[in-house]
């Protein structure tokens, strides 16, 4: 059974931060909202966690396509080879923002993640997704529970959501409704910008 915790998104309480933090060390997975929709995500250091998202979405974890939830860009080097200014000057303009940006990986990735060339990194405006990523000190690895072909409630309303998700995850975040357009991807890895999804963060950018 999961547990439904209420986060206020404009001051969040350190005290439920710390429990979220808890559960993600002890390789729990939760449901937390970020400036799109709501994302399943766990700690980017455990395994079993990884393994446990990548059969809730039906992929191979070696081949799954999860983003990197970072606190700022301070970290960017620790799973993103060196990148040149005009990326980088992309990055800062956009973040933090609806934008899941496709970056060269270098070795440092998770063992799991190592045969990738690519890691898509974000940075939500969230303050609560922010901070469980600040006090727990590493990247939290992400995926959408967005579904075209769900009622829109079952991915927006904390409380539906905790009752779908029930025996899947560890804990739900209740910080209010959810979006339900999800990020912009756009794929920095080659000479031009390539946008491979429009979402909810504007392509007018480069």
């Amino acid at each position: 059974m999961a547990e439904l915790l209420k986060i206020y998104d404009e001051n969040p309480s350190q005290k439920h931060i710390n429990k979220v933090v808890e559960v993600l060390r002890k390789g729990g997975l939760i449901i937390y909202p970020t400036d799109t929709v709501y994302g399943l995500g766990c700690d980017i250091t455990n395994t079993s966690a990884l393994e446990k998202i990548a059969q809730i979405k039906g992929v191979k974890l070696e081949k799954a396509n999860f983003s990197f939830i970072c606190e700022d860009l301070s970290n960017l080097s620790d799973y993103v080879k060196q990148i040149d200014s005009a990326t980088f000057k992309v990055l800062k303009r956009n973040l933090p923002g609806p934008y899941t940006f496709i970056l060269p990986g270098n070795n440092n990735l998770p063992n799991v993640f190592k045969k990738k060339k690519t890691v898509g990194i974000r940075v939500p405006d969230n303050a609560i997704c922010k901070s469980i990523v600040a006090t727990l000190g590493n990247p939290i690895v992400s995926t959408s529970i967005y579904d075209e072909d769900e009622v829109i409630e079952y991915t927006t309303d904390p409380e539906l959501i905790k009752e779908k998700w029930d025996h899947l995850v560890d804990l739900v975040i209740d910080g209010g409704y959810g979006d339900n357009i999800p990020s912009t991807v756009i794929d920095l890895t080659n000479s031009e910008p390539e946008v491979i999804r429009e979402g909810k963060g504007s392509i007018e950018i480069m």
